[in-house]
């Protein structure tokens, strides 16, 4: 790799998305693969922190972003072409669609808006959307509420089912176990009508799912079905478990849990020196981050200085 690709890399902050953890068991509806991949795009823009690395309140969150097809074709590994298309596509599902999401503490259920307007600029490429007051809640960092990974871990999953298992692991990845009930697993991958039959049911979504992430990542996951009588209710899903490193926030004060980030399942020569490489990057990344987000902190600190020595 060049200096000038290193530069590059460095520059280019790699995308996080992060959302409340009701929105892990949400239904949304009709939305492909694509569209959900725009989604959690546009969500990675939203931040959540102030200059001093506080939680923004949903009301203080923008609402509006954009995002070009250029970005969604870097971060997916999409050719040009069909990242257009993806916006496209995804700019009129976002209007159509509303998420459900179950209100068990109200005994109720809620349909949510995901956008009040969405606009597509063919002739730029980009796609602008404002998104509603009622979803803003569940997409700010709330304490522990909020389920945050990179973009980067999902970009090669071939299937929305993949996408959204691989999303409710993230809950649970210290425990290294889940139990979903089958009727759970049918809303959060959100089939309808289709694979009546459990055993298409299993076949298309959750065991497909399951040897994607392992295509994938070193997670060893699995699942047990479990039974009442006959009939299987449920599934448990059991993986690899994830290591809590804790820290402390240097700008706030407050301990938070660093979870270490799943191993690429790589194979042969090539792919160790690539991932030596990826490794490296990665920590020339994070540094840079720490960086960027020492930089508000210090800017305040020499304000301060200042009005004390003048």
């Amino acid at each position: 790799m060049t200096k000038n690709q290193l530069s590059k890399v460095l520059k280019s902050k790699t995308p996080k998305t992060y959302k409340n953890k009701k929105l892990n068991t949400a239904n949304f509806g009709n939305f492909t693969h694509n569209d959900y991949q725009v989604f959690l795009h546009l969500v990675s823009k939203i931040g959540g922190v102030d200059e001093l690395g506080k939680y923004l309140q949903p009301e203080q969150l923008q609402r509006e972003h954009v995002l070009t097809a250029k970005e969604f074709s870097e971060v997916f590994n999409t050719d040009i072409d069909n990242s257009y298309k993806s916006l496209h596509k995804a700019c009129k599902k976002l209007m159509k669609t509303s998420i459900i999401l179950e209100k068990i503490e109200l005994n109720e259920i809620w349909e949510i808006n995901v956008c009040s307007t969405a606009k597509y600029n063919k002739a730029e490429g980009r796609i602008t959307v404002k998104f509603t007051d009622d979803i803003m809640p569940y997409l700010s960092q709330v304490k522990q509420k909020f389920v945050l990974y990179n973009l980067k871990e999902i970009a090669n999953f071939g299937s929305l089912y993949t996408t959204r298992l691989y999303e409710l692991i993230q809950e649970f990845k210290d425990t290294g176990y889940m139990i979903k009930s089958v009727a759970q697993l049918r809303e959060i991958f959100a089939v309808g009508n289709s694979f009546k039959l459990y055993g298409d049911f299993k076949r298309y979504t959750f065991e497909h799912a399951c040897q994607e992430i392992n295509d994938n990542y070193k997670m060893n996951l699995g699942f047990e079905e479990i039974k009442e009588g006959r009939k299987i209710i449920a599934v448990k899903f059991v993986f690899k478990k994830t290591r809590i490193h804790k820290i402390i926030d240097q700008k706030t004060g407050v301990e938070k849990n660093f979870y270490e980030k799943p191993v690429p399942n790589l194979k042969g020569k090539k792919n160790k020196i690539k991932q030596i490489n990826s490794d490296i990057l990665e920590s020339q990344l994070a540094f840079t981050d720490l960086k960027n987000e020492a930089q508000p902190m210090q800017n305040i600190l020499s304000k301060i200085l200042k009005k004390f020595t003048s």
